[in-house]
């Protein structure tokens, strides 16, 4: 039977209830949903109504989930072709939220939130973290980033509802975070699991054994990570790493969470419906085949996204879960259709490095990313060929010309990258497509 009271202090939480409906009222209710949000979007989103019209599709024509297959589907250059506010489903006056996540170019990929998505977003934060364990009288560290990245503020609203005490450190600063997890008692972290690692390592540097601390939770995300990676956290901290899942075009963290069973990720399906396409052809493929995920947002009302490709490999598991959650799992993400990676929390582009060398006079259309692990942190590193007379120039200069690709790129991307100037010729050639990334990391 499914329990939905918190396991401390014993409060009933509704927003829980929703994981456990029974499977034909959940059916309904996504319905119900798509149908509501098709006719929004094309009353109110020029792309959309186009989109439909080319296909001779209106909304009367959904009826059923199955319908949703006749919608067309939702890329990431759709946001940036739109920036910044072309794909909004209300006027900027019933906008309560703007965040940002960075683009293929210089232009971030706009989100917008209304009072009622906000509302949406906390409650299925809060699903996520008692899908965690956690509940009123843990005390959670937030050291996911603040600002336009939407981990920070997702997880501290829901952690709030929920009846925690949110401690909101942001990231970074690493030997603050140890002497707060210490001394402030701290029983649950959420965090990009790399960043945890490095946490580990530093806190056993500065005498500290986080295994004699109370933190007994990890809520991880932002970026992919092995279930090696989760064996060795676990052992290493005597906690129980969780994953969770989210993007920004969709509500940001909030979407998929991992519960007690730890083997697969529960979709919060009653307002972001799963399907599993044929990355090559669109095809929607049945649950248990492995393929592309792909979204709609069934409740959001400032940009409702349809069929949202996500790029992310995974399946949809037909088992039930013994938790007793009736909303489906996803098995983990472990890799993605396009060439996109993510460092610390941040998707990052090859093109996006491309662009912020190149805009530097002196440097070569030759590039390569090495990716790397260093004290349990996700590392780049961006080789790149400099022309013949920069090369033989004085240390001086090279070293001055490094720290200028160098801050270009981090203007770029918002992190900080290392940067090794090499000799004309030095990057192998392809005649084929080039190889930009070495991934060097060995978990």
């Amino acid at each position: 039977m499914a329990i939905l009271w918190n396991d401390i202090g014993g409060k009933f939480n509704p927003a829980c209830s929703s994981d456990y409906l029974p499977v034909d009222q959940l059916r309904t209710l996504q319905t119900q949903r798509l149908i509501a949000v098709v006719h929004r979007v094309y009353d109110r989103v020029e792309m959309y109504r186009k989109r439909m019209d080319e296909r001779s599709v209106t909304p009367d024509d959904i009826r059923s989930l199955d319908d949703i297959a006749k919608l067309p589907f939702t890329v990431k250059t759709d946001l940036r072709d739109t920036y910044p506010f072309g794909l909004f489903a209300c006027g900027i006056n019933e906008v309560v939220r703007l965040h940002a996540s960075s683009g293929t170019t210089g232009k971030p990929i706009v989100v917008a939130y209304t009072a009622e998505d906000i509302d949406v977003w906390t409650s299925v934060m809060v699903r996520t973290f008692a899908a965690c364990g956690c509940g009123q009288g843990d005390i959670i560290q937030n050291a996911y980033g603040y600002g336009l990245f939407t981990g920070g503020l997702g997880a501290h609203y829901g952690a709030e509802s929920l009846g925690a005490t949110v401690i909101p450190i942001s990231g970074g600063n690493t030997d603050r975070q140890i002497m707060v997890m210490k001394d402030f008692g701290v029983t649950a972290i959420a965090c990009t699991p790399s960043y945890f690692l490095h946490l580990i390592e530093r806190a056993g540097n500065m005498g500290v054994d986080i295994k004699d601390l109370p933190i007994k939770t990890g809520v991880f995300g932002a970026e992919p990570w092995t279930e090696a990676m989760r064996k060795y956290i676990e052992s290493a901290s005597n906690i129980k790493a969780y994953d969770i899942y989210g993007l920004s075009e969709i509500i940001g963290p909030g979407v998929a969470s991992e519960c007690s069973d730890q083997s697969g990720l529960h979709i919060f399906e009653d307002h972001f419906y799963p399907e599993i396409i044929d990355p090559e052809t669109g095809d929607t493929l049945p649950d248990g085949a492995e393929g592309e995920l792909v979204l709609t947002t069934l409740s959001k009302k400032a940009m409702p996204m349809i069929r949202y490709r996500t790029r992310d490999i995974t399946s949809i598991i037909q088992e039930p879960c013994p938790c007793g959650r009736t909303v489906r799992k996803i098995r983990r993400i472990g890799r993605r259709t396009d060439d996109m990676f993510i460092i610390r929390g941040v998707n990052v582009f090859p093109s996006q490095i491309e662009e912020a060398l190149l805009a530097v006079e002196g440097t070569l259309p030759h590039y390569q990313i090495i990716l790397m692990r260093e004290k349990g942190l996700d590392q780049i590193e961006v080789q790149v060929e400099v022309t013949e007379e920069v090369f033989s120039d004085e240390v001086r200069s090279m070293e001055k010309l490094r720290t200028v690709l160098a801050q270009s790129i981090e203007r770029t991307l918002n992190i900080r990258v290392g940067v090794r100037l090499v000799e004309p010729h030095t990057i192998e050639r392809s005649m084929g497509k080039a190889k930009r990334i070495i991934d060097k990391r060995e978990m």
